[in-house]
């Protein structure tokens, strides 16, 4: 049964999708087979995996809406190992679309219960919200990572997020876990960024990934080839740092 990850923070810009494409791709290069569900309405990780956003016929919203089973939105993608649920900007109506619903939660839960078992790890890359489409990842998640930006406003929501998980545990899954908080856009020539990893080391002890992400110019290349950084430039301080990233992510099942 394939373990199920949500990579969310209502804050944008922290390396959400980021994390969830390179993940995604250092599982796969590690053996294991990998579902990503683009579950953001910007649908970055669907193209930076090679996807043709304009093209996609079935994706998160046809599969919210009923219109198409878990299996007829899976794509294949460029990265060894790892299939896709894209995203379409049409994901931003389904907010609208799932208020009047009943079990709304639940939605993403219902329709991937039949793909479960065919995965070793399932990536959800949230949109950067608390609204409905977070929520529905979260209830249908065993775990969630949190990525943090080495920056002064880093720790703001941050609060707000661990409250909306707790009430997910209370109310929809009380199963959800905190897989980790993940430190990335480190620059260790910048005393901002060691305060906050001291910052967060401290406060959060051991929720907090040992593997920190460094800034890397080859990262930020990486999605305009359509590629992953583990196939973009395997010798990167990227790759290493999302290699281990999913080692440590494995080592702790």
């Amino acid at each position: 049964m394939g373990k199920l990850i949500a990579i969310a923070n209502q804050k944008g810009g922290v390396g959400k999708t980021t994390t969830t494409v390179n993940l995604a791709a250092c599982l796969g290069v590690l053996d294991k087979k990998v579902l990503l569900i683009d579950a953001d309405p910007q649908a970055n990780a669907s193209s930076g995996l090679g996807i043709d956003v304009d093209a996609v016929e079935f994706g998160t919203y046809q599969l919210l809406e009923h219109n198409c089973t878990a299996e007829q939105a899976i794509l294949k993608t460029s990265a060894t190992n790892v299939d896709i649920i894209p995203a379409h900007i049409d994901l931003v109506a389904i907010e609208i679309e799932l208020v009047n619903m009943e079990q709304r939660e639940y939605m993403l839960k219902q329709v991937i219960e039949s793909v479960k078992s065919n995965y070793d790890y399932i990536l959800i890359d949230c949109a950067p919200s608390l609204g409905l489409l977070t929520l529905n990842a979260l209830t249908a998640a065993d775990s969630v990572i949190i990525p943090i930006q080495c920056e002064y406003f880093a720790l703001e929501g941050l609060g707000k997020l661990l409250n909306t998980i707790k009430s997910v545990q209370k109310i929809h899954n009380e199963h959800l876990d905190i897989e980790g908080l993940l430190l990335t856009m480190y620059d260790s020539r910048l005393r901002l960024s060691n305060q906050v990893v001291e910052e967060v080391q401290n406060h959060f002890s051991n929720m907090v990934f040992k593997t920190i992400i460094q800034r890397n110019v080859r990262l930020s290349e990486a999605p305009s080839h359509g590629e992953s950084i583990i196939y973009y430039d395997v010798n990167s301080k990227g790759a290493t740092n999302y290699l281990n990233l999913a080692k440590e992510i494995i080592s702790k099942q």
